[in-house]
C-alpha cells in the first residue's frame, strides 16, 4: 500500500532504518530582495502571521517578496520624477541652487515612499 506522498509522485531514500522524504525547495533565482521586500516580510511575519506561514509552507515567499520589491521601486521612480515634474523640479533648479534642489527632492522622495509603503508593504 502506497502512502499519499507516494501516490503524489513523492519519493523516499533510506537513511540507516529510517526513510526520509526527498523534498526540495523550489529554485530562488539571484534576484536579492531588497528594502522594500524586507520590509514587506517583516510585516508579514509581525503583523500577518497566518499569511507568512501559508507563503512559506507553500514555497512562495520569496517570489511574492521578490514581486514586491520590483514593483516598489519601479512605482517609486514613476511617483519621483511625476511630482519633480509636477513641482517644477528641474536641472536648471539644481544648477542654480543646490540647497532648494536637495530640499524639494528630499520631500517628493519620502511622499512617494510613504504612498508606496501604504499602498503596497502595508497593505
Amino acid at each position: 500500500m502506497k502512502s499519499l506522498f507516494e501516490e503524489m509522485g513523492g519519493t523516499y531514500r533510506q537513511v540507516g532504518d529510517y526513510f526520509i522524504p526527498d523534498l526540495v525547495l523550489p529554485d530562488d533565482g539571484e534576484y536579492q530582495i531588497g528594502k522594500y521586500g524586507r520590509m514587506r516580510r517583516s510585516y508579514l511575519k509581525e503583523h500577518r502571521k497566518i499569511l507568512y506561514t501559508n507563503y512559506v509552507v507553500e514555497g512562495t515567499l520569496f517570489k511574492h517578496l521578490s514581486e514586491i520589491d520590483q514593483a516598489c521601486n519601479e512605482r517609486m521612480e514613476n511617483i519621483v520624477s511625476t511630482m519633480a515634474k509636477q513641482e517644477g523640479v528641474t536641472e536648471a533648479l539644481k544648477a542654480a541652487d543646490q540647497m532648494e534642489w536637495v530640499r524639494r527632492m528630499n520631500s517628493i522622495r519620502n511622499r512617494a515612499e510613504e504612498i508606496i509603503l501604504t499602498g503596497l508593504v502595508y497593505a
